[in-house]
């Protein structure tokens, strides 16, 4: 099955959802450079897969594919951060870095779907 729009791939959609509960989570965080930079990079993941999709190649897709897996990362650290800041606590910190691990295994896949892709004769 092909896929013919970024909506239909599932890191997208979970990347989506991660967003909103980063979003959900940090709203009231008077910590305004933080919870602007937690917020945009856990927008930049959903973003990346969707703007290296509509790239055409499978190149650039995959190049943008790894910035996203970046930006969960970053999403991460950050978690482990506001755990320690006082901002979430341990079981929410680990219930949305669990999330942020199921969204980059799901990336990593279709990195390696695409490499296998191009590696074919």
């Amino acid at each position: 099955m092909k896929i013919e729009r970024f909506e239909e791939i599932i890191a997208w959609q979970k990347a989506k959802d991660l967003a909103v509960e980063i979003y959900s989570n940090f709203s009231i965080t008077k910590d305004y450079s933080f919870k602007d930079q937690i917020c945009r990079a856990s927008i930049s993941i959903s973003n990346n897969i969707a703007e290296g999709f509509d790239r055409g190649t499978d190149a650039d897709f995959t190049r943008f594919l790894y910035i996203a897996t970046a930006s969960c990362s970053e999403v991460r650290s950050m978690l482990y951060l506001a755990e320690r800041l006082r901002y979430i606590g341990i079981q929410k910190r680990d219930e949305v870095i669990n999330n942020c691990l199921e969204v980059s295994r799901l990336i990593k896949g279709f990195i390696k779907s695409l490499n296998n892709k191009s590696h074919k004769p």
